[in-house]
């Protein structure tokens, strides 16, 4: 059976971290079988959808290197919903039900005061016609809730593994609100259904609702697809993961804490699975290691700290061929390959490295701390043809011109040259400043 899936975001805000994770790894279950990846806009809440946030989501999949075979959206289909809804209320699955919120909640602290679940009495199936019509006349307009059969609801799980519900411990779901508009619930399944949907891939809080989607497949005259429900993202500290606590948004990710798209897919790929996390470059191998089997049930922690040290992972790993797009794009076009070798050991973000690119070719402000022993130096410094070794050569002169050695004698010339008291090895960076801005800088 080929393999067909859905990413169904709701474009009512920005896409945050969590929603990538679904997203990736629906992707990846799609492209690691060979299957079709349907992306699908859930914008039947029309007050709420907006196009801004329909094109964020699409950059976002794009940024992280994701494409779609097929796209789709909720509110082109609302006509065509109501012919499915019309079918559930001839069957009798689809009822309508008079109660205000004020007198469902009523019920439901009964329920709970007596210690019943609060599942819906069904009162609304013994109204008679007389009693509809007097609800009608007062202007009460119903809600439709969805019978649910009481019965037995199991499926084999890809990650859960096997799911037992029974149907008589669930309370019919509303699916049509008084206004007419129908739920994301059944506009779901009526989609799955038909555009042929194979396997949905969503996070656990989603399995209560799975197993009222199963029954309304079934009312459809459809057969459920395969379920993979992937436990949800924790904080660092194991407790619920909170937009307050850092940019967990993907354009935030990218534009205000400067990450490469490929430490989100590298983390997001295998946070909660039994295999490493690996620093990966090319979103390729990410496809040929994925199994989503590997997925456990136990609670994933999302800690931004491991994104930032997998990002620097990531840089020190990639060649100049995969990054000069993007220094390109951060206008760095000029960087040629020996400079990209030499500084990409000590990034921790890309932009890190326009520092070390204004450090090699100005502006500096020296740090001169020991006037005397800094003009000492730069009396030795050798003549050109500089090399690799030209930075031995000159502390080799000046320790034996002035008998320092270790921290003393290093520091102080890393900050003459560079105005900073870390960065790459000076026998390389001595080689990207040259002898004239060395011998500018050291007689700052």
């Amino acid at each position: 059976m080929s393999v067909k899936v859905r990413f169904a975001p709701s474009p009512t805000g920005m896409m945050h971290i969590g929603n990538a994770r679904t997203a990736l790894i629906t992707w990846l279950y799609a492209r690691s079988k060979g299957g079709h990846f349907l992306l699908r806009i859930d914008d039947t809440d029309l007050e709420r959808s907006k196009k801004e946030y329909e094109d964020a989501i699409e950059e976002g999949l794009r940024w992280l290197g994701m494409d779609w075979d097929e796209k789709a959206r909720q509110r082109d289909r609302l006509d065509y919903y109501e012919t499915k809804i019309q079918k559930l209320k001839d069957s009798g699955r689809l009822y309508a039900c008079y109660e205000t919120p004020e007198e469902l909640e009523l019920k439901r602290k009964g329920q709970l005061a007596r210690k019943m679940p609060p599942l819906y009495d069904r009162e609304a199936l013994k109204l008679t016609d007389e009693q509809r019509n007097a609800y009608e006349t007062q202007g009460r307009k119903p809600h439709w809730r969805f019978k649910m059969d009481y019965k037995p609801i199991t499926w084999d799980d890809e990650v859960r593994g096997p799911v037992h519900f029974e149907g008589a411990d669930m309370s019919d779901p509303v699916l049509i609100r008084e206004d007419g508009s129908p739920l994301y619930h059944l506009c779901s399944v009526i989609d799955d259904i038909d555009y042929g949907i194979t396997h949905v891939v969503r996070g656990e809080d989603h399995v209560t609702n799975t197993a009222m989607h199963v029954q309304m497949f079934e009312a459809l005259g459809a057969k459920a697809p395969g379920f993979a429900h992937l436990p949800l993202l924790s904080d660092a500290q194991g407790g619920k993961l909170s937009k307050r606590l850092g940019a967990l948004n993907l354009r935030e990710l990218r534009d205000q804490e400067g990450l490469e798209a490929m430490s989100v897919v590298s983390l997001m790929a295998r946070l909660g699975t039994s295999d490493p996390i690996e620093p990966f470059t090319d979103i390729k191998d990410v496809i040929a290691h994925f199994d989503i089997s590997k997925f456990g049930r136990g609670t994933p922690k999302f800690d931004q700290d491991e994104l930032v040290r997998l990002n620097a992972k990531i840089l020190h790993h990639m060649s100049y061929a995969q990054i000069k797009p993007r220094l390109e794009q951060i206008g760095l076009a000029d960087m040629d390959e020996s400079f990209w070798d030499i500084v990409r050991p000590n990034l921790e973000k890309l932009e890190d490295a326009r520092e070390w690119w204004r450090v090699a070719n100005g502006p500096v402000e020296p740090v001169i701390e020991e006037a005397d022993f800094i003009a000492e130096a730069a009396k030795l410094l050798p003549g050109e043809p500089w090399t690799r070794e030209t930075w031995g050569v000159w502390v080799d002169a000046v320790k034996t011109q002035t008998g320092r050695k270790g921290k003393p004698l290093f520091m102080p010339l890393r900050k003459a040259l560079t105005g900073m008291d870390h960065g790459p090895e000076l026998a390389d960076l001595l080689l990207l400043i040259g002898p004239e801005k060395a011998k500018r800088r050291l007689k700052a």
